[in-house]
């Protein structure tokens, strides 16, 4: 079987006045794929999502948080962007560092990776975590909609969230 890939370029003139395509393209890369087989040929579409990666954030496990803080701050030139007893996000630029309370369910490394659109890049990608530990989208009191995952071969945890309205 011969697989030919056609870009959605060389297709949009053909398309200009079937407005869906047109929408659809604007969240998805779309890829066209001829398939010629000995018995004639077909078309799929592929949709692969896109989405903007917002920012990349550690998050870091300290046994002290003020004086983890304390050493961005002083040493480094961030700010605490907020402040609470047990969790403080540092920011500098457009760069945060998070740190919080060290306990039993902290791993060794976690991120926080803010996207624009939190519940489609899930829909994408849910079914592809097989053997992989996660915890599906839920809102957090901090105004965040975020879903987690734990990064295979790592005791490393990655926060996927959204900022949402306060409500």
């Amino acid at each position: 079987m011969k697989i030919v890939l056609i870009s959605i370029c060389t297709l949009l003139p053909a398309l200009q006045n079937y407005q869906p395509v047109m929408a659809v393209s604007l969240l998805f890369r779309i890829s066209f794929v001829s398939h010629l087989t000995g018995s004639g040929s077909y078309l799929t579409v592929n949709l692969h999502l896109m989405y903007k990666a917002l920012h990349l954030s550690p998050m870091i496990p300290s046994y002290n948080i003020e004086k983890t803080a304390g050493f961005f701050t002083s040493l480094l030139g961030f700010r605490i962007a907020r402040d609470e007893s047990n969790y403080k996000i540092l920011s500098r630029d457009d760069l945060t560092i998070h740190i919080m309370n060290a306990g039993t369910d902290i791993g060794q490394m976690e991120f926080y990776l803010e996207v624009d659109q939190v519940d489609p890049l899930w829909a994408d990608i849910k079914d592809k975590l097989a053997g992989i530990k996660f915890r599906e989208p839920f809102d957090r009191e901090y105004h965040m909609r975020e879903f987690h995952i734990v990064v295979p071969y790592t005791e490393t945890l990655l926060f996927v969230g959204q900022g949402i309205e306060a409500g």
